[in-house]
């Protein structure tokens, strides 16, 4: 018999930080069964864009430190 979903939720909350991760991933991986090409080219044109931004120093990245604590600042 199949466990419950919430027998699978337990059971991946068990797991260390890590693993939750790779499991969310693979999850929201398995909902995404058909990728639009242009979608995903566009996708590609965008990261490729702003590497090349970071790369000429037209933008700064922030530390993740700096984005947490402005998050939970408010």
């Amino acid at each position: 018999m199949p466990k419950s979903r919430q027998e699978v939720l337990t059971d991946a909350l068990a797991l260390d930080v890590h693993e939750r991760a790779d499991l969310a991933a693979a999850l929201i991986e398995s909902l995404d069964q058909e990728m639009d090409d242009d979608v995903a080219a566009a996708w590609e044109a965008e990261i490729e864009g702003r590497v090349a931004e970071l790369e000429r120093g037209e933008v700064r990245g922030i530390p993740w430190e700096e984005v947490r604590r402005k998050l939970t600042e408010g």
